[in-house]
């Protein structure tokens, strides 16, 4: 029997499917990676906005947790919004219980449309609880400066923050550059060694909802299929470069992704 590999995510439910733990179990899917949850909030969310977010009860994020790690296992898992210091202190202990190595921190804080996914005493318990566990950190740039207090405009800027996060005891992190400006995305990479940059086109559109949770979810993926970071991350890369050009064109505001583009694409080829 071939091997399954498994992946969990800890994150937010999007009603609207195109971020959270929706679009995390789509990309899991379409990377051959069998998907498990961890809700830790509900949301009420469209490509309009965030009209309401409901917690769970720490117990009942961490009974999830409890029952996957407990029988089924991960060979990666991700975390995504996390919402407040309770809930980051309670998922930080149970990566330890289970000695998760494969743990991505996607440090969501700030939804599309604006609406903070993460209360402003939390950062401190992701910087010093979860952040130090990590296999790979995925910050924007928006994100990057919050988590260390520090100032992006020059990539010596972001190569700094890189180190700071590796240095809070990180393996690595890849601080993505979508926020900035020209025709070019330009995403670093630094493994706690060397750093790497890659580039890709810029795709001219307003419908990338989710972009961040399926490119960590690409990583996790991969990571669960056993590849090294560098490689996991261009194949997220590569997966989530498709889903944006691809569009589905699809809500009045910021729409969601093309999950399904980069196995289309690959198909076609």
């Amino acid at each position: 029997m071939a091997t399954v590999y498994k992946a969990l995510t800890i994150a937010g439910s999007d009603s609207g499917g195109g971020a959270g733990i929706q679009a995390d179990l789509k990309t899991f899917q379409e990377l051959g990676v069998y998907g498990m949850t961890a809700i830790t909030a509900v949301t009420a969310q469209n490509t309009l906005g965030v009209q309401g977010i409901y917690p769970l009860p720490v117990e009942g994020i961490i009974q999830q947790i409890e029952s996957v790690g407990s029988d089924l296992g991960a060979d990666a898992v991700k975390t995504g919004m996390l919402f407040n210091r309770e809930i980051i202190q309670g998922v930080a202990e149970q990566v330890k219980k289970f000695r998760w190595k494969n743990l991505v921190v996607d440090p969501v804080m700030i939804a599309k449309g604006g609406a903070s996914l993460l209360q402003e005493e939390a950062v401190e318990a992701l910087r010093r609880d979860l952040i130090p566990l990590a296999k790979i950190v995925t910050p924007n740039i928006p994100e990057a400066e919050v988590l260390t207090g520090m100032s992006i405009r020059t990539m010596d800027d972001r190569k700094e923050v890189a180190k700071k996060i590796v240095l809070w005891g990180a393996k690595s992190v890849v601080i993505k550059g979508g926020h900035e400006e020209g025709e070019k995305v330009l995403d670093l990479i630094y493994d706690g060694t060397q750093f790497t940059q890659l580039e890709y086109q810029r795709v001219d559109t307003r419908h990338t909802h989710g972009t961040g949770c399926t490119f960590s979810a690409a990583i996790t993926a991969q990571l669960a299929k056993g590849e090294n970071i560098n490689n996991a991350v261009k194949k997220a890369k590569e997966f989530i470069h498709a889903a944006i050009e691809d569009g589905l064109g699809i809500g009045g505001g910021h729409g969601p992704t093309n999950h399904w583009a980069y196995r289309k694409k690959r198909d076609e080829y």
